[in-house]
C-alpha cells in the first residue's frame, strides 16, 4: 500500500515539474529605450505614435482611467489637438437641474473613455475575463515596457504539442503561466502612423510599449532632472564645506 501511495505521489510531483518546465516564461529580449538611464528622457514622437495605437486598437477593450486629455500636452500636442481628441469621445454628465443624467461631448478635463460602463460588462463581453486597465500597467509589471513589448511582438506563438490550451485561451511565450486570455491584438499595418513610420507589430509594440510607461510614470523626466540638480548641489556644497575646512584649520595652525 505504502508503494503505491509513494507511485502515486512521485508520478503527481513528475506531472507537476512538467507542467511548470512547459509553462516557464522566456526571458525578455534586451530592449533599449530613450527613457534609460539618468539622463534619459521620452521620445514625444513614440509617444504620439504610442497613444495612436492604444485609441486606435486597445482602447477597444482596455481603460485608461488616470489619464485625462490635458495631460497628453505632455506629448507634445497643441490644445487644438488635445480639444479634437476630446470631441470625439461623449461623456455621461449630470445630474442637470431637473436631476437627470445627460449626454456632452468630451472635453480636455475629462478623463480617456473607458471602453465598458463597468468591469461585470467588461468580462462579459470578453469571455469572462476583466481587461485591466493600463494607466500603471508599465510600473505594475517587471520590466514593465520590455515585457509588453515582448508580449505584444514576439510572444504569441503555436503552442508545443503537450501543452493544453482552453477554449478562449491563447499561448503567450512571455506571458506568465503562457496562458492568455487576450488574442494577438497587433498586425502589420493595422494602424497608419500620421508621421509615415512604418506600422509593423514590432513597432506598433515598441510604441505602446513607450506610451504606457509615459502613462505610469509622467513625471519621469522632472523627477530625472530634479534628481541631476541635487547632485549637483550637494557637489557645490561638499566643494565649499571643504574649502571652508581648509581654511578654519588654516587659522588654527
Amino acid at each position: 500500500m505504502k508503494r503505491i501511495i509513494a507511485g502515486i505521489l512521485g508520478a503527481a510531483l513528475l506531472s507537476l515539474g512538467a507542467q511548470a518546465q512547459a509553462s516557464e516564461s522566456k526571458a525578455l529580449p534586451d530592449y533599449s529605450w530613450s527613457f534609460d538611464g539618468i539622463f534619459g528622457q521620452f521620445d514625444r514622437a513614440a509617444l504620439q505614435r504610442g497613444y495612436q495605437v492604444y485609441r486606435e486598437v486597445c482602447a477597444g477593450c482596455h481603460s485608461m482611467r488616470l489619464v485625462t486629455f490635458r495631460n497628453l500636452a505632455d506629448l507634445g500636442y497643441d490644445a487644438e489637438q488635445i480639444k479634437a481628441f476630446a470631441v470625439e469621445t461623449t461623456v455621461i454628465d449630470g445630474p442637470d437641474d431637473e436631476g437627470e443624467m445627460f449626454e456632452r461631448d468630451g472635453k480636455p478635463s475629462d478623463r480617456l473613455p473607458s471602453p465598458f460602463p463597468n468591469d461585470k460588462a467588461a468580462a462579459a463581453a470578453n469571455g469572462g475575463a476583466t481587461p485591466p486597465d493600463l494607466s500603471l500597467m508599465a510600473k505594475a509589471r517587471p520590466h514593465g515596457p520590455s515585457y509588453i513589448r515582448a508580449l505584444l511582438a514576439a510572444g504569441y506563438e503555436e503552442p508545443p504539442g503537450d501543452f493544453e490550451i482552453l477554449e478562449g485561451q491563447n499561448y503567450n511565450t512571455y506571458f506568465p503561466g503562457n496562458r492568455i486570455a487576450m488574442a494577438a491584438p497587433l498586425d502589420d499595418d493595422v494602424v497608419e502612423y500620421q508621421d509615415g513610420t512604418e506600422a509593423s507589430v514590432d513597432q506598433m509594440a515598441a510604441d505602446v510599449s513607450h506610451f504606457l510607461m509615459w502613462t505610469a510614470e509622467p513625471k519621469l523626466e522632472q523627477r530625472k532632472e530634479m534628481g541631476i540638480k541635487v547632485v549637483l548641489f550637494l557637489l557645490v556644497l561638499s566643494g565649499i564645506l571643504y574649502a571652508v575646512k581648509r581654511k578654519v584649520w588654516a587659522d588654527l595652525h
